[in-house]
This record gives structure tokens, sequence and C-alpha cells, in this order.
């Protein structure tokens, strides 16, 4: 199974960094996962515009099932989540794509365009905490679905 992580932006703290790294590395074992950060549209456009910018290369990277994650989508739990992988895997998709837009969200076209708009809730969560929540969100249901206990 291939997972790609594809994000606006850098993750600067080393904490955020360290922390996502630590959960790619659980990840290896179960899925071949990779993290492609795009750069931010100039500051100078518009919210609108930026958007729509980084969107467009958002999908233009996106191979396999691609969820957007967007908190306007589908909130699932843990289990939801890595049943929604697992049942997909059962249905022949081996690689998916999981979109993270910028700071001004993703465009309409982006989440029409992907095959699940997925959320963590309605809380609006910092982009470089939210990339972390991902990781391991996507390690624990990769754990979930092979039996290892680390979900509990």
């Amino acid at each position: 199974m291939k997972i790609n992580i594809i994000a606006i932006g850098k993750i600067k703290e080393k904490y955020f960094f360290d922390a996502i790294v630590e959960y790619l590395k659980r990840c290896s074992r179960y899925a071949d996962v990779r993290v492609t950060e795009l750069e931010e549209a100039p500051p100078s456009k518009s919210p609108a515009e930026q958007r729509r910018l980084e969107s467009k290369e958002l999908t233009r990277h996106a191979t396999g099932y691609t969820l957007a994650m967007d908190m306007r989508g589908k909130a699932l739990s843990s289990e939801e989540f890595a049943a929604l992988i697992s049942t997909k895997c059962t249905e022949g998709i081996s690689e998916f794509s999981f979109l993270i837009g910028g700071s001004h969200g993703l465009s309409d076209e982006a989440r029409e365009s992907a095959d699940a708009v997925i959320s963590f809730g309605k809380a609006t969560f910092p982009h470089q905490l939210f990339r972390v929540m991902l990781a391991e969100q996507i390690y624990r249901a990769l754990s979930i679905n092979v039996g290892a206990p680390y979900h509990k």
C-alpha cells in the first residue's frame, strides 16, 4: 500500500517535525508513506485565489483514492477511518492521497474532485499540528487493520 500526504507549506517547528517522522516511521511497517510539501500561493493574491492555486497544485499531485481533509467533511471515528482504508484495499485500491490545504483551506473544486472528504471535527487546528494528527491517525488505522495492539 502507498500513502501520500500532500500538503501546502512546510513544517517549521522541530517538535512537530519529529512527531510526524516518528509516526511515518511506524507506518513504514505497513505501507510506503510519502509526504509532499507544496509551496504556499503568493500572499499578494486574494484568499480565494490562494485557495484556488493551492488546491489546483494539491489535486495535480494526488494519485489513487483521494481524501480531502476539510472541516466540512464527514467526521469519522478511528475505527471508521480504518474501515474506510480496509474496504478500499479490499476493492483493489492500493494507493491513497490525503490533501491538506493551506491557511485558506481547499477550493470547492478540490473537495468535489476528491473521492472522499473527511474531517477531524469542527474545530480549527494549526496546520502543523493537524499534520501530526493525520500521521497519527493513519498509523492508528493501519494498526487497527492488522490487529496490532496500538489502538485500545
